[in-house]
């Protein structure tokens, strides 16, 4: 297992396969002519919003938590998180038989904080800026003694996260190209490691909403960009890029693509209508990059992570009064 801190590999990544074996669903790979033809090039979505708890995160998170050893466990696990790696903590703590408490952003969608609730986990709500977040970690982690699971600066996350790519690339030989959204890039590193070491000619993208363009900035100018505020619909896309994740992005990552609000929606909605999945507005991202760069993609055979489906039903994005489509 690798140290929290370091980058993990692709056997760190094989090992979190065998872990979460028997606790994580293999999700499935969706195909859709319509689709294809729209972004004319060959769309394979791995359908991580079908995964447990709704996202991708329960991999990263129950990775970390059954590779515990008993003294640590039994102190418990602390975390923050917007929602769904709060959820996902929660379960593989409940299932483990620990107890969880996660930091949580006052903004945070109630279907995702119902998840944590459901779940068992203790909540303790805090400001919705990063500094925030990580004033409380540290607070409930004086006071409980708990072991830190990050959401993304853990390589036993990226370890865990990684094993949607190793079977995205079984399910679908001979992409060679590969988006996942970014916020804090555990999701980016485990995809791009993952890719890389299968094959190195793997071409991997990511994608991220205008309003919370922090990833972006930093790829650009080589150098964390932090403290901004994060304004988008893609309220699991707000969080900052890692000192573990952003050296694993800038080696492996060959651009961080924008797209708008706007967009996000428009790629949400082709979703629901085209593969009849439900997916939430972070999950549309990688979409709505393929549909705006459309020239980066023409003709490749691409393989999108759909990140997740915690979508808030009575506020769906495209009602009266929500953004257009």
């Amino acid at each position: 297992m690798p140290h929290a801190d370091r980058a993990p590999t692709l056997s760190d990544i094989h090992a979190a396969a065998a872990r979460i074996a028997p606790l994580a669903h293999v999700t499935p790979v969706l195909r859709s002519r319509s689709l294809d033809a729209i972004a004319g090039c060959e769309l394979h979505f791995k359908c991580e919003h079908l995964q447990r708890i709704g996202a991708f995160k329960f991999r990263g998170a129950a990775n970390a938590v059954f590779s515990l050893d008993e003294a640590a466990a039994a102190r418990g696990v602390v975390t923050q998180s917007s929602g769904n790696h709060g959820a996902a903590i929660a379960l593989a703590c409940r299932l483990r038989g620990i107890p969880a408490t996660v930091v949580v952003p006052r903004s945070a969608p109630a279907i995702k904080l119902a998840a944590i609730r459901d779940f068992g986990a203790r909540i303790v709500p805090c400001d919705t800026s990063q500094a925030a977040r990580d004033a409380a970690t540290a607070e409930v982690l004086r006071e409980s003694g708990g072991e830190l699971i990050h959401p993304f600066n853990d390589a036993r996350v990226i370890a865990g996260q990684g094993t949607a790519t190793l079977e995205l690339l079984a399910q679908a030989p001979g992409l060679d190209t590969v988006l996942a959204p970014v916020s804090g890039g555990g999701l980016l590193s485990g995809t791009a490691i993952a890719a890389h070491a299968h094959d190195a000619g793997i071409r991997v993208f990511a994608a991220e909403p205008e309003g919370a363009a922090d990833a972006h900035a930093s790829f650009v100018s080589g150098a964390r960009v932090t403290g901004r505020h994060a304004e988008t619909i893609c309220d699991g896309l707000r969080a900052e890029l890692g000192t573990l994740t952003f050296p694993i992005v800038r080696e492996h990552v060959e651009d961080i693509l924008l797209v708008s609000d706007d967009e996000v929606v428009a790629a949400m909605r082709l979703v629901w209508e085209r593969l009849k999945q439900a997916i939430e507005p972070s999950a549309a991202v990688t979409l709505a990059a393929v549909l705006r760069h459309r020239g980066r993609f023409a003709g490749r055979r691409v393989g999108l992570i759909l990140s997740g489906g915690n979508v808030d039903l009575d506020a769906l994005p495209w009602r009266t009064g929500g953004t257009a489509a």
